[in-house]
């Protein structure tokens, strides 16, 4: 898994197994692979790239992949049966039926040797979905103990059963605008919310990012880069405020529109993971706008739950059931989504 946020190659080693109707899975092993500043900064950039370095950088990412791969496999028994690669999302704008994953599975498969299921999203997308979230089939089956589930990656989002139907949807920007503001000190992240915590909201700009169009939409709705930077990123680049306080006032606008979206909400405990889960000063923040139990699990459900899921996404794929809810996506009709790759049939 990697997510917009560009923290690094998640890989998660998982065995699942079904038993009375019901998936259970286990994590042998785990680990984050860093980017190298290069291939970081040019996935960052992907966005204005030709369509001719777009496509030597998505064999160059699948190389990447493949090459972590081996050297995380290395010495472990038995080898995976597949590979599931959510690759690096470029483009998303399902309303125009575009989102593009870069990161070749069929390299990965060819330099790894082991099958691999990619490009997850392309076929709800053609089902007239969003082809995002993806992950609340696994939330549904894998982590059916909370009602609801919310994680903090790039962007915050949700996921949660109404009426007999899995509902889930992006909810706002999390970790990307906040990642951005700590780039101008030279960190890639505000640990903690150090950085927050020291600054003032700002009420105009709290109330300018409150009443973008986004926030009065209805699901299903997802949120993507192009976004960010046509309405989100000018906000805060045009404001005459302190880095402290352009931290503080996202970080409370953030923890506004997912109290906003869970207050109401049937059930009490709330499980967040992704690495917005660390920030301190946000789950404060989040946690005196809600009187939701907001449950924060073990440091690998926290690291690794997207990793994990797409595993879980890539075994429904191989078995031919469904890994894509149309409840959630607003697609046609549910389907199976991914991209096989095998070199032995």
């Amino acid at each position: 898994m990697s997510g917009t946020s560009l923290d690094g190659l998640d890989l998660a080693y998982c065995c699942f197994e079904r038993e009375n109707n019901r998936w259970k899975y286990h994590v042998i092993c785990s680990t984050t692979i860093s980017y190298p500043k290069e291939i970081k900064e040019r996935l960052a950039n992907a966005i204005h790239c030709s369509g001719l370095e777009l496509t030597q950088l998505d064999i160059e990412l699948g190389q990447f992949i493949a090459l972590a791969v081996n050297t995380f496999l290395t010495g472990k028994e038995p080898i995976p049966d597949w590979i599931a690669s959510h690759g690096h999302t470029v483009f998303h704008q399902p309303t125009k039926g575009i989102t593009l994953q870069i990161g070749n599975g069929a390299v990965i498969a060819i330099m790894t040797e082991i099958p691999v299921v990619c490009d997850f999203r392309i076929m709800d997308v053609a089902l007239g979905g969003q082809g995002a979230p993806l992950v609340p089939i696994g939330d549904a089956l894998l982590f059916s103990d909370y009602p609801i589930c919310l994680n903090l990656g790039g962007f915050s989002n949700i996921s949660f059963d109404h009426k007999g139907k899995r509902v889930a949807f992006d909810i706002s920007p999390c970790n990307l605008p906040l990642n951005r503001l700590a780039c101008e000190r030279n960190l890639e992240f505000d640990m903690n919310g150090m950085i927050a915590m020291i600054g003032k909201i700002d009420t105009s700009l709290l109330e300018q990012l409150n009443n973008l169009d986004f926030y009065q939409q209805l699901a299903p709705k997802s949120l993507g880069l192009e976004w960010l930077q046509s309405c989100f990123f000018p906000l805060l680049d045009n404001c005459q405020l302190s880095l402290e306080d352009k931290m503080c006032t996202v970080t409370e606008h953030i923890a506004m529109q997912i109290a906003n979206v869970i207050q109401p909400l049937e059930g009490d405990n709330v499980l967040v993971t992704g690495g917005g889960a660390k920030n301190r000063y946000l789950i404060e923040r989040l946690k005196n706008h809600t009187q939701k139990k907001i449950t924060i699990p073990d440091t690998q459900t926290i690291d690794y739950k997207e990793a994990i899921i797409f595993a879980f996404l890539g075994l429904l794929k191989i078995l031919g059931e469904i890994n894509t809810l149309a409840s959630v996506t607003g697609a046609s009709k549910n389907s199976s989504g991914g991209v096989i790759y095998k070199i032995n049939f």
